[in-house]
């Protein structure tokens, strides 16, 4: 039998297309909870000795999905109470979503089109996925994995929100789901 964590043990699982701010939410979430934040593509660039666009160019997409596979669900069954803040395209694996919604408490960090597309000129230098791909290719990938992300376990819509905002309401989220669901209650 696999040993899945009490509610309280979980991690946090941030999700979310690219540039949503995941890393930046699941920093300010970690220090209001007090606990260790990872960020999954910088748990990669860490083992692998190269940044995540590098990955891309030398070892192609298909490697790095199974490299981003591997390090995530490692992560999700073996680390206990983190904050992790997955890639934009790794929920989009159906072995990730199943993991994270087993073993995590899965966050979904939502923004609609027009406001993601505000932010495109603050990250598109470092998204390998985004070079060379047309608005409409784009807003194409954005709505494909809208579907993945509705596997959650809540969602926080950050349109008219700051960072300090959507932390808050994460930490008040999951703070009324643990009075909810005491420690000895059943998962």
């Amino acid at each position: 039998m696999e040993n899945v964590p009490s509610l309280r043990e979980r991690n946090i699982a941030l999700i979310g297309f690219m540039g949503v701010g995941k890393t930046t939410i699941g920093e300010l979430v970690s220090k209001k909870l007090y606990r260790d934040f990872i960020d999954v593509d910088k748990a990669i660039e860490e083992k692998y000795g190269m940044k995540i666009p590098e990955i891309f160019q030398e070892k192609g997409e298909t490697e790095f999905r199974r490299i981003e596979k591997e390090t995530s669900i490692h992560l999700c069954k073996n680390e206990r109470l983190k904050i992790l803040s997955l890639g934009g395209g790794a929920y989009a694996q159906p072995d990730i979503r199943e993991t994270c919604m087993k073993y995590c408490i899965v966050i979904s960090l939502d923004l609609t089109w027009d406001s993601w597309k505000d932010r495109l000129n603050l990250i598109i230098d470092n998204r390998p996925i985004l070079q060379n791909k047309s608005m409409e290719e784009i807003e194409d990938l954005f709505q494909k994995r809208q579907g993945a992300y509705d596997y959650n376990s809540f969602q926080v819509k950050t349109d008219s929100m700051n960072e300090d905002e959507v932390a808050e309401e994460i930490v008040s989220l999951l703070k009324l789901g643990w009075e909810w669901y005491p420690p000895h209650a059943v998962d």
